[in-house]
């Protein structure tokens, strides 16, 4: 490179190799194992965002309880910690406690309002929509959003749990502790009321 003569040399300031290198998920967890506050401060200020959102998207209109699910999924993970193995991200793995906090609130819903369970009143099931791609159109989010939250407890529960989170009646039967014939009546009900809404929104 030339240089101009009666100009000073540019000084080259060597960079810090750990400014270039961003700490790993493992790193990390070592550190706050380690219980080195910085990086327990660092662990929930990068996640606190995006575990807030998920729990958000699935609680509306209950957005009072978001914030003691965040406290509760934090402390649960900080209590697991020393089992992240780091074969999925840090975020993924947080994301999996949130999703069985959404399952334990889905529950706790379920049996709180469980005469919903026990209505004999059949509803059709030949309600002409198609829920998945209702639930998933991404334009159309605002509005099931608005629906959802008019519904009963019971019902909305039912519908994130089996669309949101895609468990199966079986699989919903079997963690709520009733039967998957009653589940699926809760369904037929919880859609059918849905779609009345849906129709007067």
């Amino acid at each position: 490179m030339s240089h101009q003569v009666g100009q000073p040399e540019p000084v080259l300031v060597p960079v810090p190799t750990e400014a270039l290198e961003p700490v790993s998920d493992l790193e990390l967890v070592q550190a706050v194992l380690r219980r080195d506050r910085k990086a327990t401060a660092e662990f929930v200020a990068d996640f606190t965002d995006a575990v807030y959102a998920y729990l958000r998207r699935r609680l509306l209109p209950r957005n009072d309880l978001v914030d003691d699910l965040v406290q509760e999924v934090f402390i649960a993970a900080l209590e697991n910690l020393a089992t992240f193995a780091g074969t999925s991200s840090l975020r993924t793995w947080l994301l999996g406690i949130a999703r069985h906090k959404i399952e334990d609130h889905y529950r706790a819903c379920l049996k709180q309002h469980s005469a919903q369970l026990d209505e004999d009143t059949d509803v059709t099931t030949d309600v002409p929509i198609v829920y998945d791609e209702l639930l998933d159109e991404k334009r159309r989010r605002e509005r099931v959003q608005h629906v959802l939250a008019a519904l009963p407890p019971a019902y909305r529960a039912v519908l994130r749990w089996r669309y949101w989170d895609q468990q199966s009646a079986r699989e919903m039967a079997r963690q709520s502790g009733k039967t998957e014939k009653a589940i699926e009546r809760l369904l037929a009900r919880a859609r059918h009321e849905f779609r009345r809404r849906w129709d007067e929104a």
